[in-house]
């Protein structure tokens, strides 16, 4: 399952003002916290979201479009606290430093109850906000830019541009992971195939940082002994890289890779797909293993949609048999490994659930269905999950939007929730995951 926040966007251009029109300031009382982690106000033409305003506050604003900048605070709010780094608020990874954790938390469960309600399920069991702590994230997709003197920047998008945050600290990131970005800079400095702008995926695995580099030229041999160097110097088993539209290929591997999942050793591809964090990883994973039926038939199975490498299917063996379906080849193929060395009960099949859902009879022989979808959703998949009727589907949504709509054709199935955990492994962040079990 690849599941990956999206940036924020900036003001669409329907949305910006003419430059013949002058922005109206306005004084504004921020009534919400809107999904995007934007205050919300209205005033004679509508509703305006302002960054960094908290609800409750009033502010002197400069109106543009259906967005606004604040230009002073008149009354703050006491939830108003002081940022801990350094890069709030012009890093884009976080948009919600500024917000006392207590109101934060109510916030982001409030999205997941207010999610299900528009599905028809007003009275869902939700769960408080499991929190992940900070530093804990093992995954991150930065930047690279090449400035004019040839030094690389390395680091998250400034919110709403492709202006690019050089990272000195990051409070979300394990230090592990923002250790390596200086040298890393500095090697890139060097590398002939960067040009201008590049990304690198870093996963920190069991086996260490796991770098995967996409660059805007080829990689020259002296390049690779520059990366061999330098995964040498910083103990980094593996480097890999990849050009504009081709595959990733090794470039320097000094050592194993490997990671582990619910205790089983798996062989990640290159910028494989990892949960965020190692403890929001194990809250879904007790969600999930909570919310199946307490019993289940002696030959039962499980099927695992959207399985990836098989964080979900791998714990979700040991109470009964599972398919897991996955349509990146490299996925599958570490599952399957994976699942003959521990003997687990998994058989992954390699299948493209977007372009071809299980549906009808497939559906069958299931006791309970697991789905852990990508950003957009499953809304066909579902639809058809609640036409056959499986008993037991547990639903493992990064975004409650889709989670809404495509709970939608359950509720009319007749189906009930029996629990709905929220998962926030994006702090400070207006993502979140839940872990929503459905049955009839």
């Amino acid at each position: 399952m690849t599941c990956m926040p999206l940036s924020s966007a900036g003001p669409s251009p329907a949305s910006t003002p003419s430059a013949a029109e002058t922005p109206a300031i306005l004084d504004l009382t921020i009534e919400a916290m809107g999904a995007a982690g934007d205050g919300v106000a209205r005033h004679a033409e509508g509703q305006v979201f302002l960054p960094l305003a908290l609800p409750g506050e009033k502010v002197r604003a400069r109106l543009a479009g259906k967005r606004a900048e604040v230009e002073s605070w008149l009354d703050e709010s006491p939830e108003r606290v002081t940022p801990p780094c350094r890069h709030f608020p012009t890093c884009g990874g976080c948009v919600l430093q500024h917000w006392d954790l207590a109101p934060y938390a109510a916030w982001k469960r409030g999205r997941l109850v207010e999610a299900l309600a528009r599905a028809g399920f007003p009275d869902a069991p939700v769960a408080p906000l499991v929190m992940t702590p900070p530093q804990s994230r093992q995954r991150a997709d930065l930047g690279l830019e090449r400035l004019p003197d040839g030094r690389v920047q390395i680091g998250f998008h400034q919110r709403g541009t492709t202006n690019l945050v050089p990272m000195q600290e990051c409070h979300v990131l394990r230090p592990e992971l923002v250790a390596l970005l200086a040298p890393l800079a500095e090697t890139l400095r060097h590398l002939e195939g960067l040009r201008r702008l590049g990304s690198a995926v870093i996963n920190l695995l069991a086996s260490g940082p796991d770098i995967l580099l996409r660059t805007d030229a080829p990689l020259s041999m002296p390049d690779r002994r520059l990366l061999a160097a330098f995964a040498a110097d910083q103990h980094v088993p593996r480097v890999a890289w990849a050009g504009k539209g081709s595959g990733a290929e090794v470039a320097a591997q000094l050592g194993a890779v490997r990671h582990l999942l619910s205790g089983a050793e798996v062989v990640p591809a290159p910028g494989a797909f990892l949960q965020a964090s190692a403890e929001g990883e194990a809250a879904i994973i007790a969600a999930l293993l909570e919310g199946l039926p307490r019993k289940l038939p002696g030959r039962a199975a499980i099927a695992d949609l959207y399985a990836g490498l098989g964080t979900l299917s791998i714990p979700l063996a040991a109470r009964a048999r599972v398919t897991a379906f996955e349509a990146v080849p490299e996925a599958v193929s570490a599952l399957a490994t994976a699942a003959g060395k521990a003997g687990l009960r998994v058989k992954p099949v390699r299948r493209d659930l977007d372009r071809q859902p299980l549906a009808g009879p497939e559906l069958k022989e299931f006791a309970a269905v697991v789905l852990d979808p990508p950003y957009a959703g499953a809304a066909e998949q579902t639809a058809l999950l609640a036409r056959a009727g499986v008993p037991s589907i547990l639903y493992v949504s990064c975004n409650p939007v889709a989670l809404a709509r495509d709970a939608k054709p359950l509720q009319a199935a007749g189906y009930r929730i029996s629990a709905a955990t929220p998962v926030d492994q994006f702090l400070w962040s207006p993502h979140l995951e839940s872990v929503v079990a459905f049955t009839r």
